[in-house]
């Protein structure tokens, strides 16, 4: 069993995967550094990350879960979040409730100040999940599989727009 303490002060924030990378006519407006914790310290039923957005750029896009919960509580910084169609100033020690639902929840946090904004998000980590990005017209369909034999986690991960996809019984 991993061991079960970790102190913020050994956690890193690492670049996110290739396939979570911005692309370079995005990444003006995206950008964010994770140090994932929940897997260092044997979490089950919740995911933690520390998530590190520089100046000016927010971490993700406006997005809602269908399924999980999460809540951020603000380490350092300042900034504000749209929660639906309302944005909001945030700053050091906010914590924000991000429950599921629909448009109405999307949420996005923008780094409005002029440091590093550091937040703690936690998360439940119910699977299969659908998540909706409102801005954009997507959806994601999001599903956290055992390790692979080289003991790695594996995720299926499905974005899409409605009207787009194949019907059921397509080359049947």
């Amino acid at each position: 069993m991993a061991k079960q303490i970790i102190n913020i002060t050994d956690v890193e924030a690492e670049a996110r995967a290739p396939a979570f990378t911005p692309p370079p006519n995005v990444a003006e407006r995206y950008d964010a550094k994770m140090a994932y914790i929940s897997r260092h310290i044997g979490a089950q039923k919740l995911g933690y990350n520390i998530t590190v957005v520089p100046p000016g750029k927010s971490a993700f896009p406006a997005h809602n879960h269908r399924v999980n919960e999460e809540m951020a509580f603000v380490l350092q910084g300042s900034g504000e979040i749209r929660i639906g169609s309302t944005t909001h100033p945030i700053r050091t020690g906010d914590f924000i409730a991000l429950p599921p639902g629909d448009k109405e929840t999307a949420h996005k946090i923008t780094n409005t100040g002029t440091e590093e904004l550091r937040y703690l998000a936690v998360s439940t980590k119910m699977s299969p999940e659908l998540v909706d990005y409102p801005d954009s017209g997507k959806f994601g369909v999001l599903a956290e599989l055992p390790p692979g034999s080289d003991g790695k986690p594996q995720r299926f991960v499905y974005v899409g727009r409605e009207g787009q996809s194949v019907d059921y019984w397509d080359g049947e």
